[in-house]
């Protein structure tokens, strides 16, 4: 699989490099409070993260004065498994390079993905990325074989935490898996065997050869 940068004309449609955000507090804190699994985890606000200035920062510039939090996602993975999406932009940036698997809303048909959709983007550490509402993304990938990844998450405060009970009247709301995240499945994935909405056909993307 074609692995794009961040830096390539390509990531345009899905996201973009924020500029002027000193995350050097941020990572030093990120590498010293979070683990870095066999698998994958994801925590969706980290107290010492949410402490530090950047995230006034981040709520005031990035999300133009909404409320936000700041979690993590960190581990070893080389698969796709799921795409998910929110009402709003999220952050990312890591202390290690890491590998992002995207696709866009617009290459959803009647509420199917078609894998060969996803690119993959590299992002280097210390790189700050905005990945739009838009965009189709899910855990982060290792950007070496056997190198591990921590990548803090910033999004809407409440954002992947328990979903509202709603009477699903669309597909769409039938993919509503947290609050403020709507998650389709591949049928090899844990989230599949766990009830998720089975709509992505095709490979389970796996960048393991690649990388």
């Amino acid at each position: 699989m074609k692995i794009y940068s961040v830096k390539d004309p390509e990531f345009a449609a899905y996201g973009a490099i924020l500029e002027g955000y000193d995350t050097g507090a941020l990572l030093e804190t990120l590498e010293r409070v979070t683990p870095v699994p066999e698998g994958t985890d994801y925590v969706p606000e980290q107290a010492e993260l949410m402490a530090l200035p950047i995230a006034k920062e981040f709520a005031d510039r990035a999300y133009g004065g909404m409320p936000i939090e700041i979690g993590w996602c960190n581990g070893h993975n080389t698969k796709l498994n799921c795409v998910e999406y929110h009402r709003d932009s999220e952050l990312n940036v890591g202390t290690e390079d890491f590998i992002l698997l995207l696709a866009k809303r617009d290459d959803l048909v009647e509420g199917r993905l078609d894998t060969g959709k996803v690119k993959a983007f590299y992002c280097p550490a210390g790189t700050l990325v905005e990945v739009y509402a838009t965009t189709l993304h899910y855990a982060p990938c290792s950007a070496k074989a056997g190198q591990g990844f921590r990548v803090a998450v910033v999004l809407p405060k409440g954002t992947n935490l328990d979903k509202p009970a709603i009477q699903p009247g669309n597909w769409e709301d039938e993919c509503l898996w947290a609050r403020n995240k709507w998650l389709l499945a591949h049928p090899e994935s844990s989230e599949a065997a766990q009830g998720a909405q089975v709509r992505l056909d095709g490979v389970n993307v796996d960048i393991a050869g690649d990388i």
